[in-house]
């Protein structure tokens, strides 16, 4: 069953559409009706439609005006549009937005459905090519260029000299040549256990293994279709994840992560429509050189971190989540990438696991005391490189005047240490919650600040306050949506109805001046929103509220 909307300024013609085809039995569902093409415009951000059956002629936006909209955001909705002006220009302006079916009126309810169902075979055909997994695993032995694949994940696991990349590049005939690059990752969430607690029987690890590599190779060719078709880079398979490396030749580096995050939107949207399976997508910051994409890789993997506080199926950028230092933290041992993961993101419960599994490893090895000592001042040394590095204060954390390594010194037993260094962790951890999700809090009042101020100009956007703000739309949207209750749309909206609302009742103002006034450069368009808004028009809001004042 396909989502369809239906957009036409004639009441009339939007109710003989209905009720004179009978649409679900035919393969459609009607998920609602819109009126204009501004109104459909909001109604498709939400519903998001497989088909629009639009007009041309409407008032506020026509039928083309939307077409060229839905491209460019909605790439993957179908377009019908119907008019009743048997022109060239109309028929030549469609052909150009790539739409999918032009009929003129009058038509008939079979001529109609006859176009339906060529957009409905389309559809179809689609969604079977990219839902068949037999074609894709076929496709999958024999696409992959082993050497190419290598050497690409050799880039991401180890820093190379840059002599030997661009040589290795120009052997394997890869053009990584760039002015800047960023290293995105494409992660699909599978159950992982931490050190030393079995989530699966064998068997089941090995069911669940093959279905992963089906998944990651469907995302592959999701991947590879934008990336390819949008210039951008190289797309290849990493360590159970879809690598992809955007590369920078012409324009500024800001156009990069501006097309980078384009596309990523774009694949995100292919995936939740064909593929159903949650997927989050890692970011790095602008690297200078391609030498550099083992830092990237780093930066997306710490991105990804966070979806256990942002949520899943969207894109995190690392410049979005962390405040980036001078210098930098790496770790070698992957217990030291658990521990301070665990430290940045993780629950009580996750770091209590985690400390445990670290002094379980002390307990069963016979280790000199030596070893033991070095053991414990590598697990000292990873928290206090993350105190550092997130500029956190040391006295503020525990309460008084640590001296770290005195106190380690001074603990009798391997229990009394775990217990101490569980606590220290745990405040961290702790510290560092609170003070992200103040920062949140302080982003979106910032946020409410600027827009009460600038309400009343009409080219006020997400996009604009997002550049005031320097962070990436996306990200803003979930944060925003989270704390108020509304998105940016609806809380403007609201703001500037309460502000139209006052001066009705207190001014003597012009509809026309009011609308102006609390930022809609169209009078009409401000009158229709007050009234679906507030039940009545502005005239007789007034006068109610006349009504209402008089002795």
């Amino acid at each position: 069953m396909y989502k369809v909307l239906l957009v036409d300024d004639e009441e009339e013609t939007r109710s003989g559409l209905l009720q004179e085809i009978a649409w679900e039995r035919n393969g459609f569902e009607i998920v609602e009706t819109a009126a204009n093409g501004r109104e459909a415009m909001e109604l498709i951000e939400r519903l998001e439609p497989d088909i629009v059956v639009t007009d041309i002629s409407m008032p506020y936006m026509n039928g083309l005006e939307l077409a060229e909209w839905m491209r460019k955001t909605y790439p993957l909705t179908r377009i019908v549009i119907f008019s009743g002006y048997d022109e060239f220009e109309y028929a030549k302006q469609a052909i150009g937005l790539q739409v999918d079916e032009y009929i003129l009126k009058p038509f008939s309810a079979q001529q109609l459905l006859e176009v339906m169902d060529k957009v409905k075979e389309r559809l179809d055909d689609e969604r079977e090519k990219r839902e068949n997994m037999q074609l894709l695993q076929e496709h999958y032995r024999t696409s992959l260029p082993v050497v190419k694949e290598l050497f690409l994940s050799s880039l991401l696991s180890r820093k190379l000299p840059l002599r030997h990349i661009e040589e290795k590049a120009e052997k394997y005939e890869l053009d990584l040549a760039g002015e800047a690059y960023i290293v995105s990752v494409l992660h699909t969430h599978v159950l992982e256990a931490l050190p030393g607690v079995p989530l699966r029987t064998a068997e089941s690890s090995l069911a669940a293994s093959s279905d992963l590599d089906l998944k990651l190779f469907a995302l592959r060719n999701v991947a590879e279709e934008v990336w390819g078709r949008l210039g951008l880079g190289k797309v290849f398979l990493y360590q159970d994840q879809v690598a992809l490396l955007a590369v920078g030749r012409e324009g500024s580096a800001q156009e990069l992560m501006e097309r980078t995050l384009s596309g990523l939107a774009e694949m995100l949207q292919n995936i939740r429509k064909y593929l159903r399976f949650p997927v989050t997508i890692g970011v790095s910051s602008m690297l200078p050189d391609v030498a550099q994409l083992k830092q990237g890789y780093e930066e997306a993997q710490q991105a990804l971190d966070y979806h256990n506080l942002v949520g899943s199926n969207r894109i995190i950028c690392i410049d979005d989540v962390e405040t980036r230092y001078v210098e930098e933290l790496q770790f070698d041992e992957l217990k030291e990438q658990a521990l301070i993961r665990c430290l940045r993101v993780g629950t009580h419960e996750e770091l209590e696991q985690l400390v445990a599994a670290l002094f379980d490893e002390i307990e069963g090895v016979n280790a000199a005391y030596r070893e033991y000592q070095l053991y414990m001042l590598e697990m000292m040394t990873a928290i206090m490189k993350l105190v550092k590095e997130a500029g956190l204060n040391l006295y503020e954390i525990a309460g008084y005047e640590l001296q770290i390594y005195a106190e380690l010194g001074q603990l009798s037993g391997l229990e009394e240490t775990r217990s101490w260094y569980m606590s220290l962790c745990e405040k961290i951890r702790h510290h560092i919650a609170s003070r992200r999700q103040s920062s949140y809090k302080q982003l979106v009042e910032e946020a409410v600040r600027y827009t009460k101020a600038n309400f009343h100009d009409s080219e006020l956007s997400i996009a604009r306050l997002c550049s005031h703000l320097h962070i990436s739309a996306g990200y803003f949207s979930s944060l925003f949506k989270k704390e108020v209750k509304l998105t940016f749309g609806g809380y403007l909206l609201q703001l500037r109805m309460e502000a139209a609302k006052e001066m009705l009742r207190a001014t003597e103002l012009k509809t026309f001046e009011i609308a102006e006034k609390v930022g809609f450069s169209d009078p009409n368009y401000f009158s229709l929103c007050f009234k679906k808004n507030v039940g009545v028009s502005a005239k007789d809001y007034r006068n109610q509220a006349m009504n209402v004042d008089a002795p």
